[in-house]
């Protein structure tokens, strides 16, 4: 359903993309994994795929997860088709018919769609969710549960290759002040340093696991996100309320970065990409320093629309450039009809994108203050715990001029680089 991208989207590029970093995590966030787990305790597992107009990628990814060494009468598996018009359907019944499958009438969305096969699972103990673009070692699924069988986690996610194995799609994850989303390692040669276990603050949710309690008990993906981020939020959301998420190496799989995303207008993508991460900071971050990086946060969006409005000329809003009253003649008669006419402006549909994805949290504020207060009233983790594993939480995301100006403007002003430890990567790739 969703592809690791390479840089979240910028200033006049339609498509949103996540940053790639190289060098590990420091090291207290590396953790020192148990000894293997026999078959025996091998947990209950679903796990859960969602499809949309996915037929070409079926039969990799079935037939990697029809071969995996796990006990068969311990695994269950589940397609959630979200209304697919590409023959996905007919294609699982005729080759596939041992994976159960959960029709859609329309699309729901992943955060939906996952949560629904969650539901539908039979008593599983653990809850596993993949991508329909990934095919997976025959260790990958008892690598990837076996710290949560250990109890040293309660989520875990996989060490992702591109498709042809030359280069990593994600080694853990992280993300900035303001919830722009970082893959660890994103297209970078693999390396010594991806084969690190370590703490991370969420899970992709391309491939991940976690015990199926806690998944239902911090209240699953969030369904009003939609797409997008809804990994981050569970993973931020699940360590406030007291649980850690670890990424395992061991356990390996391959994506094919074929995204059903590009099939749809990118002001769509836009927009929940815009969005998402701006709600999942409003529920997580505890009031002081939800204080703190509100301002910023919302000024910066602010610039960024700017940047893509494609309003390059502001002359006619501005007083001083208007024509001297006391002339009047034909010209003064000639603006001031001028200016009754062009009662409207041009703006790019990626910026309204941005105000619309804003104006969900500001036009419904009193909604997302519950949602907010529901969160925070499980919380157990103190937010300087966790802000460790942002990784980048300085990144500036755009390389406009004023852009820049403003984010280091703002980190002064507000305190944010007293706030947040310095920056343990190195600068995003460009």
């Amino acid at each position: 359903m969703k592809r690791a991208l390479s840089k979240f989207f910028g200033v006049g590029s339609p498509e949103p993309k996540h940053a790639a970093h190289g060098p590990a995590p420091a090291s207290d966030l590396r953790v020192r994994p148990g000894p293997s787990v026999p078959d025996a305790k091998l947990p209950r597992a679903a796990i859960v795929i969602l499809n949309l107009n996915g037929k070409h990628h079926l039969e990799g990814c079935f037939g990697s997860l029809a071969a995996l060494d796990y006990p068969k009468d311990r695994l269950e598996v589940l397609l959630i088709d979200n209304a697919s018009a590409d023959g996905s359907v007919e294609e699982m019944r005729a080759k596939h018919a041992w994976v159960k499958l959960h029709v859609n009438e329309r699309n729901v969305g992943f955060s939906a769609g996952c949560n629904q096969g969650a539901r539908a699972a039979t008593a599983p103990e653990v809850l596993v969710f993949l991508n329909n673009d990934m095919r997976v070692e025959r260790a990958w699924l008892k690598e990837l549960v076996a710290p949560i069988v250990r109890g040293e986690c309660t989520a875990t996610t996989s060490k992702m290759f591109s498709w042809d194995g030359k280069l990593i799609n994600s080694a853990g994850g992280g993300m900035n002040f303001h919830g722009i989303g970082i893959q660890r390692g994103l297209d970078e040669v693999p390396g010594p340093e991806h084969d690190v276990p370590v703490k991370t603050l969420f899970a992709c949710g391309g491939a991940m696991a976690m015990d199926a309690r806690a998944f239902h008990a911090v209240g699953g993906f969030d369904e009003e996100f939609f797409a997008y981020y809804e990994d981050v939020d569970l993973g931020w959301r699940s360590w406030v309320q007291g649980h850690e998420c670890h990424y395992v190496p061991s356990s390996v799989c391959y994506h094919h970065h074929s995204s059903t995303s590009k099939r749809l207008p990118p002001e769509m993508i836009r927009l929940l990409q815009t969005r998402n991460p701006v709600l999942a900071c409003f529920k997580n971050y505890d009031d002081e320093n939800l204080r703190a990086v509100l301002a910023p946060l919302f000024a910066l969006y602010l610039r960024r629309m700017w940047c893509t409005s494609g309003l390059v000329d502001d002359k006619p809003f501005r007083i001083e450039q208007a024509s001297n009253p006391a002339l009047g003649g034909v010209k003064r008669l000639f603006d001031l009809a001028r200016s009754n006419v062009q009662d409207e402006v041009g703006v790019k549909r990626i910026a309204a994108a941005d105000l619309i994805g804003i104006n969900d949290l500001l036009g419904r504020f009193e909604h997302w203050s519950a949602r907010r207060a529901a969160v925070q009233s499980k919380r157990k983790r103190a937010d300087a715990e966790i802000f460790r594993l942002f990784l980048k939480p300085h990144w500036c995301i755009e390389g406009e001029k004023g852009y820049g100006e403003l984010h280091q403007g703002m980190e002064r002003l507000f305190g944010l680089d007293r706030l947040f430890p310095a920056d343990q990567l190195a600068d995003p790739k460009k």
